[in-house]
């Protein structure tokens, strides 16, 4: 081989031995394998606000408050965790344990309220207590978007036109909504309770 030969000859292998193994390190660096695998910009991660809540206790609770605390911890995060995966709603929910209070209570300024009936710490109850924080019954929204008997809003009139068929409407009444206002515990089921959620963001969509 002459000396001419020798340095091409080489220089030919290094370039074979840099394509064969350049397919991995591009497909490593494309831009379609890096959408796949990396998390959302912090920009889009970040529009949505998140609902989180808080349980006033007591210094030394009596075995009445410890049972309770537990129970209403359980139906918070269920209700708390629903509304955040599908739900972009934010609201920062002071909770208490008050067993003079009848049933359960929500109040926009964020505020629930648990009396002592365990069968009123459930999620449902939970659910519903949190859309009254949100502004069901309790802003000026509803009172002029639902004041009339039917919301009158758009798009969650829509959306449950879609749920029950073209007839399909909010009834409103006494701080409440039917259908999937989850007003008592025979209609909560996984169906409802998202339903329930996806209205409650579309009446604050319409400005409740």
């Amino acid at each position: 081989m002459s000396p001419r030969k020798a340095p091409r000859k080489a220089l030919i292998a290094a370039l074979t031995a840099a394509l064969l193994a350049g397919p991995a390190v591009a497909q490593a660096a494309t831009p379609q394998t890096a959408s796949q695998t990396a998390p959302a910009p912090a920009r889009e991660r970040a529009a949505a606000a998140t609902i989180t809540w808080s349980l006033v206790r007591a210094s030394n609770p009596t075995e009445d408050q410890r049972t309770a605390y537990d129970a209403i911890t359980r139906a918070m995060n269920a209700a708390v965790a629903r509304y955040n995966n599908l739900s972009d709603l934010g609201k920062t929910i002071t909770v208490r344990y008050e067993p003079g209070v009848p049933t359960a209570d929500g109040n926009i300024n964020g505020t629930i309220r648990f009396g002592s009936n365990r069968s009123y710490m459930t999620e449902r109850t939970a659910l519903h207590e949190i859309a009254h924080t949100i502004g069901v019954g309790t802003s000026s929204g509803w009172s002029r978007l639902g004041g009339s008997g039917t919301w009158t809003g758009g798009q969650a009139t829509a959306l449950v036109k879609q749920y029950d068929g073209s007839g399909a409407k909010i009834s409103t009444g006494g701080g409440h909504f039917w259908p999937y206002g989850l007003n008592f515990e025979n209609e909560m089921s996984n169906t409802a309770a998202d339903r329930h959620v996806h209205l409650v963001a579309a009446m604050v969509r319409d400005g409740l």
